[in-house]
């Protein structure tokens, strides 16, 4: 890997940081794409890793795309349309399917302003807490363009159709409080409070048994496009793969004699 996207440990949680400050963690180069696409395949394999946090470095969470590469037709603004196509399938688009698909618990930590790709890469996080300052903007509309890296998916599940229209159709900017108003985010923070906040959270969920925690996200993510029906038949199932736990008998166990519980992760 190059180092675009730092490591860190924390226990059972994993801190990502996009480490570009200089070109504001924008999203343009094909090894970046990988590195995201690798790391998930990485955390997805470590059954240790209970949650995982994404920031960026610097002022900025992400700044999206390059504008320049746009204007000098490079990258994913290079060749014919069948080649731009191929290149946002093989590139930007492997990110959500890495990353919204994978099925550890994530939080957004979104430090500064989170504009185009920048806000979709937070909205296919789990999660969203905000810094007083960021910024959101789905400004794809005013390039030009529309948003190819899942936006359109992503934000209509996130904030609701009626709200993601508005905002993908304006194109307009908007401040941390008034995306805590309408859902983008969960949380909005003090600045020098974010990384703690984002942290805590972490630690509260990783504080709950890993394969429970892998289960009921990958069932509330199955079921948001499934019938009731459907829904239930996964979620008993995976109740069945629950219940033979080892850490699912030390719950119950812990509950009872009222202690702390001591999990394992079997």
């Amino acid at each position: 890997m190059s180092g675009f996207l730092l490591n860190e440990r924390h226990g059972p949680v994993v801190m990502l940081t996009m480490n570009q400050p200089d070109k504001r963690n924008a999203l343009s180069e094909e090894h970046e794409m990988l590195e995201f696409v690798e790391m998930c395949d990485q955390l997805a394999r470590d059954t240790s890793v209970k949650a995982v946090v994404l920031t960026g470095a610097g002022s900025a969470f992400s700044s999206g795309g390059n504008i320049k590469h746009m204007r000098d037709k490079k990258g994913f603004s290079a060749g014919s349309p069948l080649q731009i196509r191929n290149a946002y399938r093989q590139g930007i688009q492997r990110i959500p399917l890495a990353l919204y698909e994978l099925d550890i618990p994530t939080i957004a930590a979104v430090n500064g302003p989170a504009i185009g790709a920048g806000m979709d890469l937070s909205c296919m996080c789990d999660i969203r807490i905000a810094s007083e300052q960021a910024q959101f903007a789905s400004s794809f509309v005013k390039l030009g363009i529309v948003p190819a890296d899942g936006g359109a998916w992503l934000l209509a599940r996130t904030v609701g159709a009626p709200r993601a229209m508005e905002l993908m159709l304006t194109g307009e900017t908007i401040d941390a409080r008034r995306a805590q108003e309408i859902g983008l985010v969960n949380s909005v923070v003090p600045h020098a409070q974010l990384m703690e906040a984002a942290l805590a959270m972490a630690h509260k969920i990783a504080a709950n048994p890993g394969p429970t925690l892998r289960l009921s996200k990958k069932l509330l993510r199955e079921s948001l496009h499934a019938s009731l029906a459907s829904s239930l038949e996964m979620a008993a199932a995976y109740q069945a793969l629950a219940h033979y736990t080892r850490d699912h008998d030390e719950a119950v166990r812990a509950f009872l004699e009222k202690r702390p519980p001591r999990f394992t992760g079997e």
